[in-house]
C-alpha cells in the first residue's frame, strides 16, 4: 500500500514525499480524507539513440535495412501518419 499523506501533511513533508517518490514509491494525498492525488516517479526514457530505435523495433515502427550502406528509399504515404505521432508524442 503506497503512503497517504493529508495535503496538510504533504506540504508540510515535502522533501519527505520528494524522497519516497525518488526512491520508486507512489504516494497518495488526500483532503479531508479523501483522495485526491498520486504523487508518482517519471517513467525513465530511452538513456541512448540505441536504445530509442531498439523500442521502435520493437513497437513495430521502424524496421532495420538488411544492408546498412544501402541508399535510402523515400517510402510509401501512410495517411494519418501525422495523427498518430502527434497521438504518440503526447503518451
Amino acid at each position: 500500500m503506497s503512503p497517504i499523506y493529508s495535503t496538510y501533511e504533504a506540504k508540510a513533508r515535502f522533501s519527505e514525499v520528494l524522497r519516497l517518490v525518488r526512491e520508486g514509491t507512489t504516494v497518495t494525498v488526500t483532503y479531508r480524507g479523501d483522495p485526491v492525488a498520486e504523487i508518482r516517479p517519471i517513467e525513465a526514457k530511452a538513456a541512448s539513440i540505441d536504445e530509442h530505435f531498439e523500442a521502435l523495433e520493437k513497437r513495430g515502427i521502424v524496421v532495420p535495412a538488411a544492408d546498412p550502406r544501402s541508399p535510402l528509399t523515400r517510402g510509401e504515404p501512410n495517411p494519418g501518419g501525422l495523427a498518430r505521432f502527434l497521438a504518440d508524442r503526447n503518451e
